[in-house]
């Protein structure tokens, strides 16, 4: 049997696509570790970006470790629903509770999601037809907007998108660097004054009733008028129902650290193995991460908008920057206007009127989701 050396010594099968995808991974390390940008997220991806790429790994193709991961965990849309079981065990929808005008926050940044939707629509199949993006091609770039990597999976593989890989890379690759993405876009739309604006620190109290009857009613009220939104949003309240209830505190516990810490590992390592330079660095995969960048741009200056017009109705009494935190980058975005209005008021704290928008944009993100899964297979 004749064997080369190019069979075994890797290194003679680079080519420049390669490299720039090593390049990448090894980036997204870097701001990991070096720059504690999203590290739980970043890490993992990188990693498997470098483990997808090297030439021979045998890491990729059928019967490969990416291949059984995404068929296990994406194809099955197991792992996004795991997360939110997760998810839901971390939040506490307390903030929101007391604050329930952050539901128009959150409502408000999901214009990242339509406005997207039908500019990829236009392009495609619509007008212009100069990209091949079907409805349902279009209607999964456009969940890329609600930066919600679970959601995006989701409603990707259960409308069956030939571009699913590069929309579940863009919608994660956008989660993680939510601290670089959204403070220029915060800042560029409100003035000094407006990101001083001081909220006040001291807050009601939620009873643990309304806080275990919330998470089903969530269920109920959601399945019935979304009814495809059903098992993200079931999962999600699931797990808030672990942590509210306090009579399970154990399966809680492992739902918010074990579990999700076992799942995020594989659902990072998996899309960061769906980066294959071959697949990834064309065309049609540049624009969908454009578009992304757009959506996720979209919602983010939308949840600020609807902040400031919120600020004038009820004369300065809210801070504009937490209309920011209405994508459903949870908690990431909260932690960013948190860091954003300190810059500009070192005695201003806006964490728990964001984490109220950012949880109300978690549901809305859902909401948005079941609502794409139920309308467009019927105009497809």
């Amino acid at each position: 049997m004749d064997i080369a050396a190019g069979d075994f010594l890797a290194f003679l099968n680079l080519n420049w696509q390669t490299v720039v995808m090593l390049a990448i991974g090894c980036l997204l390390i870097y701001l990991g570790i070096a720059k504690k940008v999203e590290p739980v997220l970043l890490i993992p991806i990188g990693t498997g970006i470098i483990l997808a790429n090297i030439p021979l790994g045998g890491a990729v193709g059928e019967g490969g470790m990416f291949s059984i991961l995404r068929k296990a965990g994406i194809n099955t849309e197991l792992f996004p629903l795991l997360i939110f079981i997760g998810l839901g065990a971390m939040i506490d929808f307390g903030p929101f509770l007391e604050r329930p005008y952050t539901i128009l926050l959150g409502a408000a940044a999901q214009f990242g999601i339509f406005g997207t939707f039908f500019l990829a629509y236009l392009l495609g199949d619509g007008w212009l037809r100069v990209l091949d993006f079907s409805l349902k091609d279009a209607a999964s770039i456009g969940m890329i907007g609600s930066a919600d990597g679970p959601t995006s999976i989701y409603v990707a593989t259960v409308l069956g998108s030939k571009y699913a890989p590069a929309i579940v890379i863009a919608a994660y690759s956008y989660m993680a660097l939510v601290p670089i993405i959204q403070p220029p876009i915060m800042k560029l739309l409100t003035t000094k004054e407006e990101r001083k604006l001081k909220m006040p620190t001291k807050v009601g109290g939620i009873s643990r009733r309304t806080k275990i009857i919330f998470p089903l009613a969530t269920i109920l009220i959601v399945g019935l008028l979304a009814p495809k939104a059903t098992p993200l949003i079931g999962c999600l309240m699931f797990g808030n129902l672990l942590r509210e209830s306090g009579v399970v505190s154990r399966l809680a516990s492992a739902a918010q650290n074990e579990m999700a810490n076992i799942v995020t590992i594989l659902l990072g390592l998996t899309v960061g193995g769906m980066m294959v330079a071959a697949d990834f660095l064309k065309t049609e995969t540049i624009i969908i991460f454009v578009m992304g960048l757009v959506a996720f741009s979209l919602a983010t200056a939308a949840g600020v908008i609807s902040g400031k017009i919120m600020c004038v109705l009820l004369r300065g009494k809210i801070n504009p920057l937490i209309g920011a935190a209405g994508i459903s980058a949870f908690p990431m975005s909260a932690r960013v206007v948190q860091k954003v209005g300190l810059e500009a008021n070192p005695y201003n704290h806006l964490l728990m009127y964001a984490t109220g928008a950012n949880t109300a944009g978690q549901i809305a993100s859902v909401v948005a989701g079941g609502a794409m899964l139920m309308l467009v297979p019927l105009f497809a």
